[in-house]
Protein backbone atom coordinates (compact mmCIF):
# COMPACT_ATOMS: atom_id res chain seq x y z
CA UNK A 1 0.00 0.00 0.00
CA UNK A 2 1.73 3.27 -1.10
CA UNK A 3 1.90 5.96 1.60
CA UNK A 4 0.78 9.23 0.70
CA UNK A 5 2.93 12.48 1.08
CA UNK A 6 1.57 15.51 2.21
CA UNK A 7 0.94 16.99 -1.33
CA UNK A 8 -1.67 14.03 -2.31
CA UNK A 9 -3.77 14.69 0.55
CA UNK A 10 -7.42 13.97 -0.73
CA UNK A 11 -10.12 16.88 -0.18
CA UNK A 12 -13.47 15.91 -0.56
CA UNK A 13 -13.34 19.25 -3.15
CA UNK A 14 -10.23 20.78 -5.06
CA UNK A 15 -11.37 24.58 -4.18
CA UNK A 16 -13.73 26.54 -2.65
CA UNK A 17 -14.33 28.07 -5.89
CA UNK A 18 -15.10 24.48 -7.69
CA UNK A 19 -17.35 23.94 -5.00
CA UNK A 20 -19.33 27.24 -4.95
CA UNK A 21 -19.39 26.75 -8.74
CA UNK A 22 -20.54 23.18 -8.92
CA UNK A 23 -23.16 24.05 -6.22
CA UNK A 24 -24.54 27.42 -8.34
CA UNK A 25 -24.73 24.62 -11.24
CA UNK A 26 -27.08 22.13 -9.18
CA UNK A 27 -29.19 24.28 -7.14
CA UNK A 28 -31.88 24.75 -9.61
CA UNK A 29 -32.26 21.34 -10.14
CA UNK A 30 -32.64 20.69 -6.64
CA UNK A 31 -35.12 24.12 -6.60
CA UNK A 32 -37.29 22.96 -9.53
CA UNK A 33 -37.51 19.15 -7.85
CA UNK A 34 -39.05 20.69 -4.52
CA UNK A 35 -41.26 22.08 -6.57
CA UNK A 36 -42.62 19.39 -8.71
CA UNK A 37 -42.72 17.42 -5.42
CA UNK A 38 -44.37 20.33 -3.76
CA UNK A 39 -47.63 20.37 -6.70
CA UNK A 40 -48.05 16.52 -6.63
CA UNK A 41 -48.03 16.43 -3.77
CA UNK A 42 -50.81 18.94 -2.90
CA UNK A 43 -52.75 17.42 -6.12
CA UNK A 44 -52.53 13.80 -3.97
CA UNK A 45 -53.33 15.51 -0.99
CA UNK A 46 -56.50 16.99 -2.76
CA UNK A 47 -57.53 14.11 -4.27
CA UNK A 48 -57.53 12.02 -0.69
CA UNK A 49 -59.50 14.89 0.79
CA UNK A 50 -62.07 14.31 -2.08
CA UNK A 51 -62.41 10.54 -1.75
CA UNK A 52 -62.79 10.67 1.91
CA UNK A 53 -65.68 13.41 1.17
CA UNK A 54 -67.17 11.10 -0.77
CA UNK A 55 -66.33 8.06 1.59
CA UNK A 56 -69.74 6.03 2.50
CA UNK A 57 -69.64 3.41 4.56
CA UNK A 58 -71.53 0.66 3.29
CA UNK A 59 -70.83 -2.32 5.14
CA UNK A 60 -68.10 -3.07 8.35
CA UNK A 61 -65.06 -4.65 6.12
CA UNK A 62 -62.90 -3.98 3.65
CA UNK A 63 -64.73 -0.15 3.64
CA UNK A 64 -63.22 0.42 7.26
CA UNK A 65 -59.81 -0.37 5.60
CA UNK A 66 -60.05 1.65 2.87
CA UNK A 67 -61.18 4.45 4.87
CA UNK A 68 -58.31 4.06 7.13
CA UNK A 69 -55.91 3.62 4.32
CA UNK A 70 -57.06 7.38 2.84
CA UNK A 71 -56.76 8.49 6.02
CA UNK A 72 -53.33 7.59 6.75
CA UNK A 73 -52.66 8.40 3.16
CA UNK A 74 -53.97 11.73 3.93
CA UNK A 75 -51.74 12.37 6.85
CA UNK A 76 -48.46 11.52 4.93
CA UNK A 77 -49.00 13.60 1.94
CA UNK A 78 -50.05 16.82 4.12
CA UNK A 79 -46.59 16.05 5.95
CA UNK A 80 -45.32 15.44 2.13
CA UNK A 81 -46.59 18.97 1.33
CA UNK A 82 -45.16 20.63 4.41
CA UNK A 83 -41.68 19.13 3.92
CA UNK A 84 -41.55 20.35 0.25
CA UNK A 85 -42.60 23.32 1.17
CA UNK A 86 -39.70 24.10 3.98
CA UNK A 87 -37.46 22.25 1.61
CA UNK A 88 -38.51 25.06 -1.17
CA UNK A 89 -37.93 28.39 1.67
CA UNK A 90 -34.66 26.56 2.70
CA UNK A 91 -33.42 26.53 -0.98
CA UNK A 92 -34.87 29.91 -1.61
CA UNK A 93 -33.02 31.11 1.20
CA UNK A 94 -29.62 30.05 0.93
CA UNK A 95 -29.76 30.82 -2.99
CA UNK A 96 -29.04 34.49 -2.71
CA UNK A 97 -26.44 33.68 0.28
CA UNK A 98 -24.89 31.28 -2.50
CA UNK A 99 -25.00 33.82 -5.05
CA UNK A 100 -23.78 36.28 -3.27
CA UNK A 101 -20.89 33.80 -1.94
CA UNK A 102 -19.84 33.27 -5.35
CA UNK A 103 -19.95 36.84 -6.46
CA UNK A 104 -17.67 37.52 -3.88
CA UNK A 105 -15.28 34.45 -4.45
CA UNK A 106 -14.87 35.53 -8.31
CA UNK A 107 -14.31 39.44 -7.20
CA UNK A 108 -11.29 38.14 -4.52
CA UNK A 109 -9.87 35.85 -7.78
CA UNK A 110 -9.72 38.87 -9.81
CA UNK A 111 -8.84 41.18 -7.60
CA UNK A 112 -5.81 38.43 -6.96
CA UNK A 113 -5.09 37.48 -10.78
CA UNK A 114 -4.98 41.61 -10.86
CA UNK A 115 -1.94 42.12 -8.45
CA UNK A 116 -0.01 38.96 -9.65
CA UNK A 117 0.06 40.41 -13.65
CA UNK A 118 1.10 44.12 -11.82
Amino acid sequence: MPEQTNEEKLYPVRSLHDFLFELDKEWTKFRNGTLIGLGASAVLFIVVLWLLSRFRFRHFGFDVFEFVLLVISAILLAYSVYAAFSQYRFLSKWERRIGLLLHMEEQMLSEKLDETKS
